[in-house]
């Protein structure tokens, strides 16, 4: 039987390494709008989001949402709306992208915590479905179709 990366090779998928850390988060680099930064892979995330302190840095625009943001022991969170972002992770691009932007310092503060760096976001089952997403647990690889 042929690796899960060869078939998924065949299938036009790409591969990204995931790098597994102390809080047995995996972590990925990916770029929004041509600017690179260090994100958390998480399932269970509905939506991609980014840290409030980076709407300069990833050079987005943002308006008021109405929606409110719960996680990591947080919860009824004050968020923004980002549209129209490019996001590219390792070959893989997506244009018009919607990130939720809100503040990620609880999150930041439970990984330092625990003697991880902080990130600069949260990459979410909407890039993942978007993406037809595959995760390879043991080889650590996040695969995602072109």
């Amino acid at each position: 039987m042929a690796s899960l990366k060869k078939f998924l090779k065949s299938k036009d998928y790409i591969t990204i390494p995931l790098v597994l850390t102390e809080t047995n988060h995996f972590e990925l680099v990916a770029s929004i709008n041509g600017v690179t930064g260090k994100f958390i892979l998480d399932t269970g995330a509905s939506n991609t989001c980014v840290g409030m302190d980076k709407i300069d840095f990833f050079e987005m625009a943002s308006e008021v949402s109405d929606i409110k943001a719960a996680g990591a022991g947080a919860t009824e969170m004050d968020t923004l709306i980002s549209s129209k972002n490019k996001i590219q992770i390792g070959d893989w691009k997506k244009r018009k992208l919607k990130i939720v932007l809100f503040d990620l310092v609880h999150v930041n503060q439970a990984l330092v915590s625990h003697k991880s760096l902080p990130v600069d976001g949260i990459i979410g089952a909407d890039v993942l479905k978007k993406g037809k997403a595959v995760i390879d647990y043991n080889k650590k690889c996040l695969y995602l179709k072109k």
